[in-house]
């Protein structure tokens, strides 16, 4: 950690060492090239489990996150925990030049623009692999490298609707909707992440890096799941939006209580009987319509709602308390708050308060895999833009105070 000389602002807590050191990624280093989500969340992954992460934003505007909520906040973080940031123009050959000897000094380089976009600074892969050919590259695009559609521009929404989820999301009989946070973009991190990993796994046989395209539309498709496998070995259409409740097993869905809302399932008929005893029904364990599973899906609505009848009688809490110990799955219905402040996600770990240099002490949701022998965390806050540039380029490119002055003075630098 790199602490600020103004009075005024916080300074972050210290890093642990030790506990670096001990991290899988520990010693690789990443260019972060990425604004907005897929990419940023893909190099926090990868700060989160021990790289050193040089995120490389605009001098003046930085991230395009740096402007979006929350509005209660005084700063915005984006996903830029456990990162370095510099501000560097690379519009003009200086910039580039530092970031071609920054290459040659990372393991990792991630970007998401468009196609071609980079080529005309010199900062394509088929450059930057001549420079550092063990360089690990990757690209996350709206619709990946190739194809008719690669030239347009990705957004999550947009590809959720294109590409079948918005279409399977939602209630029964309302219109598509997307998922509540931005899934598509979120998944393709991980899937980049993840090869990325690959790459540096096989980069110690062969030495070289290589060339990784990932897209969200790819992810998406992907993330299909068992809808799409069901689609391609039936050929028929999909059964359309399901809400909360699944389209081959009943009862199996959120339902209203007296005061919120509770998920149960009778997920067989073992399950469905216990469900039955339980909510004060025993005589529906042998109500010849609802006996089977397919009973019960032939005759949904009509069990539906005399489930939900029965739910409405008491609050979530009370059912929790008389569920507990059934061995049946149920679960309340948390809104944000609920879930930030559950009890199990504070005894999990998920929830780790820093000291960030502008907001003074900030909570921020923790690392979610846990190891038996390292302990990934957030080690350093959100950076502010451009809190490490002179850092870097005294420590990786031995640049003197002049020389950064200098490119303070011709804007290519913060």
């Amino acid at each position: 950690m790199f602490h600020r000389t103004d009075p005024t602002r916080i300074t972050c807590m210290p890093v642990d060492k030790t506990s670096v050191e001990k991290l899988p990624l520990a010693g690789i280093r990443v260019l972060d090239m990425t604004r907005v989500l897929a990419g940023p969340y893909c190099t926090q992954i990868l700060g989160d489990l021990g790289a050193e992460i040089i995120k490389v934003e605009h001098p003046t505007r930085g991230d395009d996150t740096r402007s979006w909520g929350p509005p209660d906040a005084p700063y915005t973080d984006g996903v830029n925990r456990n990162k370095k940031s510099i501000g560097l123009s690379f519009n003009n050959p200086t910039g580039v030049s530092i970031l071609h000897k920054l290459v040659q000094k990372c393991d990792v380089l991630v970007e998401n623009y468009l196609p071609g976009s980079l080529a005309k600074y010199q900062l394509d892969y088929q450059t930057l692999s001549k420079i550092n050919p063990s360089l690990i590259y990757a690209s996350i695009t709206g619709y990946g490298q190739t194809g008719p559609f690669s030239d347009r521009a990705g957004y999550d929404v947009m590809v959720e609707a294109e590409m079948g989820l918005m279409h399977i999301t939602g209630e029964r009989d309302g219109p598509p909707v997307k998922v509540g946070v931005a899934v598509t973009d979120l998944s393709t991190g991980m899937f980049t992440a993840i090869g990325v990993l690959a790459a540096l796994y096989a980069r110690k046989e062969t030495g070289l890096g290589q060339w990784i395209d990932a897209s969200l539309s790819d992810c998406q498709v992907a993330n299909l799941a068992n809808i799409a496998s069901s689609g391609l070995i039936s050929g028929k259409k999909d059964s359309g939006r399901w809400g909360t409740a699944h389209a081959s097993v009943v009862p199996y869905r959120a339902y209203q209580t007296k005061d919120t809302n509770i998920a149960v399932g009778g997920c067989n008929d073992k399950l469905y009987g216990i469900l039955c005893d339980k909510i004060g029904r025993p005589e529906w364990r042998t109500d010849v319509r609802f006996i089977t599973n397919a009973l019960r899906v032939e005759n949904r609505d009509t069990l539906d709602r005399i489930i939900e009848d029965e739910l409405k009688t008491k609050t979530t809490q009370e059912w929790l308390e008389i569920f507990e110990g059934s061995g049946i799955p149920y679960a309340a219905v948390n809104d944000i708050q609920g879930t930030l402040n559950h009890e199990h996600v504070l005894a999990r770990n998920m929830i780790e308060e820093v000291v960030h240099p502008a907001c003074g002490p900030i909570k921020l949701v923790n690392h979610p895999v846990k190891y038996s022998r390292a302990k990934p965390s957030i080690r350093s806050p959100p950076p502010l833009l451009g809190e490490h540039t002179e850092e870097v380029l005294k420590e990786l490119l031995d640049c003197t105070e002049v020389q950064i002055e200098d490119l303070k003075k011709d804007r290519i630098v913060s």
